[in-house]
């Protein structure tokens, strides 16, 4: 059985370097279906002044190419924003964990009817961390969902 709370960790600590970096706390990482991390990475749009890295794209890139994603497991500190609900469905990846959906529910929704398996772990660092930064931030939040 995959440890969904262990993998959301490593995705914690990409936040937290992406937080500590000056940009948006999100993170994830690309594992297997043994749960073996593939990828893993943060947002950096603020960091490398590039919109297209999110955290998942950033965990998906440094996956490297796989030979299929169904059996993949995206995890991510953040409900995923459409782009990346977008990359999910393009690929086919199987599972997403999220860290929470409070702050942002994204694609949640969207990808469950598309027959992706989401499971919502509802971690209360995630959500903290989260919600400070939107506190403090709330420009660069807008900024980073397109608003």
């Amino acid at each position: 059985m995959v440890d969904y709370e262990k993998l959301l960790q490593v995705a914690i600590e990409e936040a937290r370097i992406g937080l500590s970096e000056g940009g948006v706390p999100v993170g994830a990482c690309l594992a297997d279906h043994e749960g073996n991390i593939l990828g893993r990475g943060h947002n950096q749009r603020v960091q490398q002044g590039d919109p297209t890295i999110h955290g998942e794209t950033d965990a998906f890139k440094k996956a490297g190419r796989q030979r299929g994603y169904k059996k993949k497991i995206m995890v991510t500190t953040l409900a995923p924003c459409w782009y990346c609900s977008g990359l999910i469905r393009q690929f086919n990846i199987g599972t997403v964990v999220v860290g929470e959906s409070v702050n942002f529910d994204g694609g949640v929704e969207w990808l469950r009817e598309n027959g992706v398996t989401v499971i919502d772990l509802h971690n209360q660092e995630c959500i903290d961390m989260m919600k400070s930064f939107i506190d403090a931030n709330p420009d660069l939040w807008a900024e980073d969902i397109g608003e």
